[in-house]
């Protein structure tokens, strides 16, 4: 069995339309919270990114933000940063990743934008060739991952994907299912268990 600790969340530095995807984040937040497990983020304190660490520090759990230098006046102010219990500034976009690779046990994709997107697949790719078999999963609110399932769904049927049954990514449909998802696939070493359904089931 996998130890989980930390579980690194993707997701927008953007709040998205309507309530939906933030209230997902407050949910996810304290979820890690109560479980014990420490959020591992982009730093971000607002958009989805913001309502994660928000909800896991009000409720009592511990935060580390990872953010490029750059970024610190775009997706966060100093008085919100100075909050974390623990904040890295790193020189650039790849340090930042490594570092937030580096310092979680599982990986989870709330709704995002291109770079949400970029950060979940890279970490797939990681684990379809075999550098790590830590949990991976999506969270589906309201269908939003479905067109990118459907296209790893056809990737699979063209013959492009051949061993991402090495550490098989997971999705749920709720905020609330992520922890539960995440300590299931660490029992099973990165296999999903039944209520957990595999991103895609024959790759």
């Amino acid at each position: 069995m996998n130890t989980i600790r930390s579980v690194c969340v993707y997701c927008g530095s953007s709040p998205g339309k309507g309530e939906l995807y933030l209230k997902a984040g407050h949910t996810l937040g304290r979820s890690l919270a109560q479980a014990g497990l420490r959020l591992v983020y982009g730093g971000g304190t607002r958009g989805i990114m913001g309502a994660v660490s928000e909800a896991t520090m009000r409720a009592g759990g511990k935060v580390t933000g990872i953010i490029p230098r750059f970024l610190t006046n775009k997706e966060a102010t100093e008085q919100a940063l100075a909050r974390l219990d623990e904040l890295l500034v790193t020189e650039g976009m790849h340090q930042r990743k490594h570092l937030m690779f580096e310092k979680s046990d599982a990986f989870v994709a709330l709704p995002g934008g291109i770079g949400t997107l970029e950060e979940i697949v890279e970490i797939m790719t990681w684990g379809q060739l075999g550098h790590h078999r830590k949990p991976m999963v999506f969270v589906n609110i309201a269908g939003f991952w479905e067109p990118m399932l459907a296209l790893l769904d056809h990737m699979r049927g063209e013959g492009f994907i051949h061993t991402g049954h090495l550490v098989p990514p997971t999705v749920v449909d709720s905020a609330e299912a992520v922890v539960p998802a995440i300590l299931a696939a660490a029992a099973a070493d990165g296999t999903p268990t039944e209520g957990v359904s595999s991103v895609i089931d024959k790759m």
